[in-house]
């Protein structure tokens, strides 16, 4: 039988990155962390954490803090009816996902304020790129994701959303400057642009699908999409803009579309895991009705 006293006590070192930051979430000293951590450790004969800033799961700690985060969701679904849980540990469930920057910036809000309404938990966000928020979902660190992934990863289900459209924009003194005689190979090879870091694609894919292979240009690196647009405004470079935030500024004439006939689509889906949870299914419930308002309807060819 597992310890879930310290199973849990593991979960909360990986969710705050310390003992320390996890002893004062659970109300007990770093001390008492140790001793849990490294009596669970000795009694299963494997090393469950790589002790740093932050402590890290190793494969078989991951798969024990995946296995304790959906404990927790079945408890969540039955404390309200069982005294003996109800009030124990942690009095509001917490849910957590993965999700893209741009989807946070645009229409994933509305979705999670339509879940914190309706069930009263509270939400863990995981940032990262939209091509890599299944791999949190995969070694289960989180138990949903929003993703462009269209593989399915096992044991998950797997709803697809919509689409996010992109535009290429630029400030109209930057455009002036660059573009003057027209977006070319020469020119985008020499004009400075805006990434949100070392895996975001979708600038090298517009610019091959315009002009086909071309060496990158100058970069500045913004891992912010506020932050990206904002730098876009003030002139440091040309980016991919979610169109939803890039409309408006377009229409006002703070912003200039490179190409307006040529944009990004990227498809989105909703992947979590397959337990039948309130909160899990009143967070998909929620991430499908906002997204079906709010997203572009998947086209069948694309």
């Amino acid at each position: 039988m597992l310890d879930y006293l310290a199973l849990a006590t593991v979960a909360a070192v990986l969710r705050e990155g310390s003992f320390e930051k996890a002893a004062s979430a659970l109300g007990v000293t770093p001390s008492a962390v140790s001793q849990r951590v490294k009596g669970l450790e000795e009694r299963l004969g494997a090393t469950l954490l790589t002790r740093g800033a932050p402590c890290l799961p190793t494969p078989i700690g991951a798969k024990l803090h995946a296995h304790i985060e959906r404990v927790r969701l079945l408890e969540a679904d039955i404390s309200d009816d069982l005294q003996g849980l109800a009030g124990a540990g942690e009095t509001t469930p917490t849910l957590r996902v993965a999700v893209n920057s741009d989807s946070l910036s645009t229409w994933f809000p509305h979705a999670a304020a339509q879940f914190t309404a309706d069930t009263g938990a509270l939400l863990d966000l995981v940032l990262d790129d939209e091509a890599h928020t299944t791999e949190r979902l995969r070694t289960g660190e989180v138990v949903a994701a929003v993703s462009a992934d269209l593989a399915p990863v096992a044991g998950c289900k797997i709803h697809p959303l919509g689409v996010l459209d992109y535009a290429a924009v630029a400030s109209p003194a930057f455009n002036a400057g660059h573009f003057a005689e027209g977006v070319a190979g020469p020119s985008l090879q020499s004009a400075p642009m805006l990434r949100f870091d070392r895996r975001d694609e979708l600038q090298s894919r517009w610019m091959r699908e315009v002009w086909g292979a071309t060496p990158l240009p100058p970069t500045h690196w913004a891992p912010s999409t506020h932050g990206m647009l904002e730098l876009t405004l003030a002139g440091l470079g040309w980016s991919m803009a979610p169109i939803t935030m890039a409309s408006p500024l377009i229409a006002e004439g703070r912003l200039v579309e490179l190409l307006p006939l040529h944009r990004i689509a990227v498809p989105l889906n909703w992947q979590c895991t397959r337990l039948n949870t309130r909160l899990l299914d009143a967070m998909t419930k929620a991430v499908k009705t906002v997204a079906a308002r709010q997203l572009r309807k998947l086209a069948p060819d694309v």
